[in-house]
């Protein structure tokens, strides 16, 4: 899942650099009418919890092989000099940091490398309502870049734009009982094309931690927040295909709408600023409990999502969270009491929405709790309609 981002409408754009390093691998150097040129940027989804995180990006690297090592000849560098300091929130509703352009020599290509910094306070968090920048421990196996398996063609004469999707949300996790916390970078290639889906929810709702998620079968694919003044949000940069659409707040029912198409070159409009998505006010409560990983993990947290499926229509994930490295306690908060409201998109605005039914009932949830080399365990009826429910419970095994 990816949550997949504070809305900013503008990029953040940056000067262009210049690319040192090898020129693509061959054993020649390409002439000028068979180079090509690559340009990288980045953007991110919406933290748990933080009001920054902060990364210092180093270079990005680019190989022909999705095999090289580090010390590999062929990689082209695109490096930041001095190195630069980003905030990852300020990256949201497609906003973008530009990160450098580099000449390629034309052919094909299969991985990327996004190099942090590692010095003090180079990569670091401020959790929300406090001031103070906390160290993100940052794993000595990043010291050669995050590796990321992309494939892509330079044509000789040619632009390639590639934007990098860093997601601050599942990227930050705890360290256990020790505090503190671990950068464990989930990063993925996106679309460059501004697609996606756009529109306004209710600006009386802003402020209540109102967030946006496309989904696909209860997967998060991408998330984001509304703008804190307009209410205006963007879930860019989807691959083409159907989604379904799930806004959430603190003391609102979930506002899903099912099924909305999105193309590869355009963006699908689900409501407008004259018009916006109104959530209905309803009574929240709290699932908590705890995930025990059998062994223990030392790099791995377990995540754990509250899910409803709707009669006719999708299973959604309405809050998930994630536990310290190697399990540990967890609280779902806010889960909605009332039904979520429901419309399939039709292109038609705006669009009606209504009581959707549930399985099962409304208060009532699925939770889902998983983590990577484990075998995902699932409590299939929780009760929230008259109370917080405590000592919900998982062991997890390979």
């Amino acid at each position: 899942m990816k949550f997949t981002v504070p809305a900013l409408s503008l990029a953040a754009m940056a000067g262009l650099l210049t690319a040192c390093g090898g020129g693509g691998g061959g054993s020649s150097t390409p002439t000028p009418t068979q180079m090509g040129s690559v340009a990288v940027s980045l953007t991110d989804a919406p933290a748990c919890g933080f009001d920054a995180v902060n990364v210092t990006v180093s270079k990005v690297r680019i190989h022909q092989s999705s095999s090289a090592s580090d010390t590999d000849s062929g990689w082209t560098d695109i490096t930041l000099s001095p190195a630069r300091k980003i905030n990852l929130l300020n990256l949201n509703n497609g906003a973008l940091e530009a990160l450098g352009t580099a000449s390629l020599g034309a052919g094909h290509y299969s991985q990327l490398r996004l190099v942090l910094g590692s010095g003090t306070n180079a990569n670091t968090v401020v959790k929300t309502g406090t001031t103070t920048e906390v160290a993100l421990d940052t794993p000595s196996a990043l010291q050669s870049g995050i590796k990321l398996v992309n494939e892509f063609d330079v044509a000789a004469g040619q632009r390639v734009d590639l934007v990098l999707d860093f997601d601050a949300c599942k990227s930050v996790v705890t360290r256990g009982n020790s505090g503190g916390y671990n950068l464990k970078p989930v990063v993925k290639v996106v679309p460059t094309a501004l697609n996606g889906i756009s529109g306004f929810v209710a600006t009386a709702a802003l402020g209540s931690h109102v967030a946006v998620s496309a989904q696909q079968n209860g997967v998060i694919v991408a998330s984001t927040v509304p703008n804190a003044t307009t209410g205006e949000f963007n879930l860019a940069r989807l691959p083409a295909g159907n989604y379904d659409v799930v806004i959430t707040g603190d003391g609102y029912a979930a506002s899903v709408v099912g099924a909305v198409p999105v193309t590869a070159s355009a963006m699908t409009q689900l409501s407008t600023v004259a018009a916006p998505i109104v959530p209905a006010v309803s009574l929240g409560r709290n699932i908590s409990g705890s995930v025990t990983q059998n062994p223990v993990s030392s790099t791995e947290p377990a995540v754990v999502a509250a899910m409803q499926a709707i009669s006719g229509g999708p299973t959604v994930t309405l809050k998930y969270t994630l536990t310290p490295i190697g399990g540990g306690a967890y609280t779902l908060a806010g889960l909605p009491v009332a039904a979520p409201r429901y419309v399939t998109y039709s292109g038609t605005l705006p669009l009606v929405f209504g009581a959707a039914a549930t399985v099962p009932l409304p208060g009532q949830y699925r939770v889902d709790a998983s983590a990577i080399g484990y075998t995902s365990k699932s409590a299939p009826l929780v009760d929230v309609s008259t109370a917080d429910q405590a000592n919900v419970n998982f062991t997890l095994t390979p």
